[in-house]
């Protein structure tokens, strides 16, 4: 299977030499499985001429909002409307926002403020790709939400801070979460760090590193990932 990556944003550059880029961390999520890769640097303004050049696609984080006007945002969305029904879609983070919004629902920055650390969702409504486990426990690292869905789209895990935090599609082949199973601990500890102060409170921040010590579900959910894509 061949799986495209929209890569819409990327890691600070000063965690590159460590961590890698968002392709790379995805690559090493949903490795050892045989899977074909191939990047398109969206932000760029580089989009497959065509949904069929890949099986499936996952669009990654972004430092962007979906609501901004920058033309690149405005390029993927057409592309995922036309993409739509044709192929397999995964979106986390910005591509869990994009997915909706491009889809009829509505993206807003929060009034919650940011979410960060690891959190927990609740399951709601299980999946034929999901096992039969309960909650599940993943890094976030956002503040716009998802605050209407869009039509056929059903939230199947959330929280009170994020209720529409997973969301599966009835009329195609896509599902999209906003919490960030691609991040490892001591990335996402890094990169709160690089943020302290300046955009996170001290105590914000405190905490969401403390809570980056238990373990996640990071390859629980790659186990979930993998199996939506070949189903």
């Amino acid at each position: 299977m061949k799986i495209g990556i929209l890569a819409a944003g990327a890691p600070p550059r000063a965690l590159w030499p460590a961590f890698g880029d968002y392709p790379a961390m995805f690559r090493s999520l949903l490795g050892g499985r045989g899977y074909g890769w191939e990047t398109y640097d969206v932000a760029a303004g580089v989009l497959p001429a065509d949904p069929a050049e890949c099986a499936a696609y996952i669009v990654t984080g972004a430092a962007a909002g979906v609501y901004d006007p920058d033309p690149w945002i405005g390029a993927l969305l057409e592309f995922l409307r036309a993409a739509r029904g044709r192929v397999r879609l995964v979106g986390v983070c910005f591509g869990h926002q994009a997915m909706a919004q491009a889809f009829g629902g509505q993206v807003i920055k929060s009034p919650k403020g940011w979410g960060v650390g690891l959190h927990a969702y609740d399951v709601a409504e299980r999946r034929a790709w999901m096992d039969g486990g309960g909650a599940f426990q993943l890094s976030a690292s956002h503040q716009d939400q998802v605050v209407q869905l869009p039509p056929g789209a059903a939230a199947v895990g959330g929280s009170d801070f994020c209720p529409n935090g997973l969301l599966a599609y009835a009329d195609q082949p896509a599902i999209s979460c906003q919490l960030h199973p691609e991040f490892t601990p001591a990335y996402s500890i890094a990169l709160i760090e690089g943020r302290r102060g300046a955009r996170l409170p001290e105590a914000q921040a405190d905490a969401a590193i403390e809570s980056l010590r238990r373990p996640d579900d990071h390859a629980r959910f790659a186990g979930w990932i993998a199996r939506f894509l070949e189903t």
